[in-house]
């Protein structure tokens, strides 16, 4: 099992009042608010967290990329990347993921991602996504053809990656008189791409007919199920059957000395759920084109309190539910786990062996938590979770794509039996 570290670097220094005034804070919250004094500080205390992480025995560090958000100071993936490669030595560098269809020069991020590859001496695990939907609106790309370019975008990365150049690339989205560029990545035949989602049917089947983990995020057990299920499908259709280290699951951890510690840092989770909400207008969240429309339909009766989600706590219904109620439906839910070492192992295996990701990411930061418990955090995580997680990943079999040494892509498997598994 791969453990990795992730936060989402939250910019948590800006006058709330103004947030509550404002109401969203996603896409047009004034940056007025944004003060580069603290971010400045932030980073660089994220940053040492990473460094801390890779020194207690985490295997990866994740990232992640939004715009225009004070939850996520991460604007530019590769950015942290580079200076994970620089800054670490061992941990695998996980980016889950870069938003393609927002960018016009995919060749510019095939060759910004060989460049980290090549740094960090082949520690790069690219992870590509579609970008949420108020992105959309941040980089001005059209949501209607967002599938296509991010499509399209991956077939010319790993050309990039694969093919010698010079050659010529004309799309439908992207063209290229001479793609040749003097970077390639350290890893061949390319780096592991991993996928990240909520459970979109479209993208799991994408991920699955390639043969790219599937991670899904802060996703409960009956959700996994579901993305389990139909990438099982898709990859038996291709002719493979997928195992543990097709899949990965991101939840929510904090974990302290105390018990009540643990629970009054861990409520830092829910900083943007409730009447408070990091989420933008469902028409800015969910633009028009953005996705197949009985799937857009289905979205906007979720967020209109109409029905549940999949998978969902019905408790956590739009605008019923106290920042209380929603921090105690979640660890209920064990969809945000905290506690002391032992609680928090307990809690893991509960979960884990039902889910059985092969790629295990803890959030442990959010919010407001203080440099020196986030600290202390990852220091017992290292010293006590990581380890028992390992032994009991060990003693049920659940390995990593690394550690099973899966091929990178259905492109490159010699084990595929369409007709055997149709």
């Amino acid at each position: 099992m791969l453990m990795t570290y992730f936060t989402e670097q939250p910019m948590s220094t800006y006058p709330e009042d103004k947030g509550l005034e404002h109401r969203y804070t996603v896409l047009t919250f004034s940056n007025r608010h944004f003060d580069p004094v603290s971010g400045s500080r932030l980073y660089n205390e994220y940053l040492s967290q990473y460094r801390l992480a890779e020194a207690v025995g985490f295997d990866a560090i994740m990232l992640n990329e939004h715009h225009n958000a004070p939850f996520c100071m991460q604007s530019r993936i590769t950015v942290w990347a580079a200076a994970l490669a620089a800054a670490t030595t061992r941990v695998k560098i996980v980016t889950l993921g870069i938003p393609l269809p927002l960018y016009d020069a995919p060749l510019a991020i095939a060759e910004e991602f060989a460049m980290i590859d090549m740094l960090s001496r082949g520690r790069l695990v690219p992870g590509i996504v579609r970008g949420g939907g108020t992105e959309q609106f941040a980089h001005n790309a059209n949501p209607a053809y967002n599938r296509e370019r991010l499509e399209e975008a991956h077939e010319l990365i790993l050309k990039t990656w694969t093919t010698p150049g010079p050659f010529r690339w004309e799309g439908d989205h992207f063209h290229y008189r001479v793609v040749n560029p003097w970077a390639v990545p350290l890893q061949k035949p390319h780096p592991r791409i991993f996928v990240p989602g909520i459970s979109s049917h479209e993208t799991i089947t994408w991920a699955a007919e390639r043969r790219y983990p599937y991670v899904g995020l802060l996703t409960t057990a009956k959700v996994q199920a579901r993305i389990a299920e139909i990438y099982g499908q898709a990859a038996r259709r291709v002719g493979y059957v997928p195992g543990p280290e097709n899949f990965g699951q991101l939840l929510r951890v904090h974990v302290q000395d105390s018990a009540g510690d643990a629970e009054r840092l861990a409520r830092e989770f829910t900083w943007m759920q409730g009447e408070f909400s990091g989420l933008a207008h469902p028409v800015w969240s969910q633009p028009s084109g953005y996705l197949a429309p009985e799937r857009r339909k289905a979205v906007v009766e979720v967020v209109n309190s109409r029905v549940a989600a999949p998978g969902a706590i019905t408790s956590l219904e739009r605008g019923k539910a106290t920042a209380d109620e929603a921090f105690r439906a979640q660890v209920e839910g064990l969809q945000i786990i905290h506690g002391t070492p032992s609680q928090v192992i307990d809690k893991l295996k509960q979960v884990l062996s039902v889910t059985r990701p092969g790629v295990f990411c803890a959030w442990c930061a959010d919010g407001k938590m203080p440099y020196e418990p986030v600290n202390r955090c990852i220091e017992l995580m290292g010293r006590e979770v990581l380890p028992a997680l390992r032994e009991f990943a060990a003693k049920e079999g659940i390995r990593s794509p690394f550690e099973a040494n899966a091929p990178v892509s259905t492109a490159y498997s010699t084990d595929l039996k369409p007709s055997a598994l149709a």
